[in-house]
């Protein structure tokens, strides 16, 4: 062996030792917690890599493509929609979605914020025309729901999840601005009217029920009077058939003795024209109470 021999073994060694080092380092990736990486061996899918230390076969794969799984925002897009009862109108929304599979991202979409937002202004456009302006405008949670349900639907075969889809405005122009508020003055003054007229047929009503009860409540006192008269007349007539006509004349005699007293308890000077035949009345009106 030669001197050229013991100078060239240990080249051997440097050159072992520094590919050793080289497929260590090619072969262990590590991957931020943000990040998934897709590995490619050959030019086709390999594995995708998560979070964390993972090995690789070194010289053979390769990470093609280091792809964020933080929640995006999409910029904020307007487009113009068309309602049922044929009102333009200008919507704004605003779209938030993030990457779950990176495989169906990188290989199944070129730009996929860009194919995001064009069927976000697809499917806007679709539910705005089957709502009227009113129900476009009081029923903005039940439209938000249903656009990304299938903004959520149409994005699957992508690998993307669509957190929010939010409608952010519903803007008119100042034709039909004018026109809803000469809408919206017109149906106040309406309902004011049918307010008013409901409360004077209230009124009304109210008072043809207080007059109702009122004949009711005479009518029922009536009956009460007309009850006590008849009681008293059967009590009289009851006292007639068993003490004979001298009761009856008493009652009789007992009245004008009470009549004749009342007009003499008269305030001031008063003239009382009394029928000739009023003395032997009072006279046999006391014969009568001396009698009894």
């Amino acid at each position: 062996m030669d001197y050229q021999d013991l100078v060239g073994w240990p080249l051997v060694y440097i050159f072992i030792a520094l590919f050793i080092i080289l497929s260590i380092f090619l072969g262990v990736r590590i991957v931020p917690q943000s990040e998934k990486h897709v590995v490619e061996r050959f030019g086709r899918l390999r594995s995708v890599l998560g979070p964390g230390i993972n090995f690789v076969v070194p010289f053979l794969d390769r990470v093609a493509h280091k792809v964020s799984v933080l929640e995006r925002q999409l910029p904020n897009a307007s487009q113009d929609a068309i309602t049922a009862d044929n009102v333009l109108v200008k919507v704004e929304t605003s779209v938030f979605y993030r990457v779950t599979e990176p495989e169906k991202t990188v290989y199944r979409i070129r730009d996929v914020d860009g194919a995001i937002a064009t069927t976000v202004a697809g499917i806007v456009r679709s539910e705005i025309g089957k709502l009227e302006l009113d129900q476009v405008q009081s029923n903005r949670a039940q439209l938000i729901e249903r656009v990304r349900e299938q903004v959520t639907v149409m994005v699957d075969d992508w690998g993307v999840e669509v957190t929010r889809a939010e409608i952010l405005d519903v803007n008119l122009d100042e034709a039909t601005r004018a026109a809803m508020l000469q809408q919206l003055n017109a149906e106040r003054a309406r309902r004011a009217q049918v307010m008013e007229a409901e409360g004077r047929k209230r009124a009304v009503e109210l008072a043809a029920d207080a007059e109702l009860y009122a004949a009711e409540q005479q009518a029922k006192a009536k009956r009460v009077t007309a009850d006590a008269e008849a009681y008293a007349t059967g009590v009289i007539a009851e006292t007639i058939k068993e003490s004979g006509l001298e009761a009856a004349q008493y009652q009789v005699a007992l009245k004008q003795v009470e009549a004749m007293q009342a007009i003499a308890s008269g305030q001031g000077k008063q003239t009382i024209l009394v029928p000739a035949n009023l003395l032997e009345a009072f006279g046999d009106a006391f014969k009568m109470l001396k009698g009894r």
